[in-house]
């Protein structure tokens, strides 16, 4: 292994550790303290959240971590008899099909729903959302963790 495939594990697991810890504050207490909230409240709040949150930083790391199990799991590919492979193969799919691929295929819909709806009709609107949001929320929390504990396992038997 090079220096530079070392770098790329090592930034990926830190991204996946940042974006994981992301989510899993929402699973943990965000979503909760809204839940607390009137209907309208909440849902106003969540709507800033969904604003504020695409920002530079946070796109850098929403973006740039896939890339990097991308070229993590297609080296791993190339390379699967090496030791660590399959989990830097196994790490790097489960965190793109997690918090990556859960977050573009049900929560940015729900949130994009979200930012559609009037205030008005938050008493409808907002008890769904966080119940379909929070469930996705959890299940891509969870695949980032494994796969951080994957891409872990992976680098220190290369």
């Amino acid at each position: 292994m090079n220096e530079l495939h070392t770098l790329i594990i090592v930034s990926a697991i830190t991204g996946a550790g940042l974006i994981t810890g992301l989510l899993f504050a929402f699973s943990n207490f965000v979503m909760k303290a809204l839940a607390e909230l009137p209907a309208d409240k909440g849902m106003y709040a969540m709507q800033r959240i969904n604003i504020w949150i695409v920002n530079p930083l946070f796109m850098l790391l929403f973006t740039g971590t896939p890339v990097l199990c991308l070229l993590i799991s297609t080296y791993a590919l190339f390379d699967i008899n090496t030791p660590g492979s399959l989990y830097l193969l196994t790490g790097s799919i489960l965190y793109l099909i997690g918090p990556f691929g859960v977050t573009l295929m049900l929560n940015v819909p729900l949130n994009n729903l979200l930012a559609r709806t009037d205030i008005s009709n938050a008493d409808e609107v907002w008890p769904m959302y966080q119940k379909k949001w929070q469930y996705w929320n959890h299940i891509r929390t969870y695949l980032g963790v494994v796969s951080m504990v994957i891409l872990i396992l992976g680098i220190t038997r290369l």
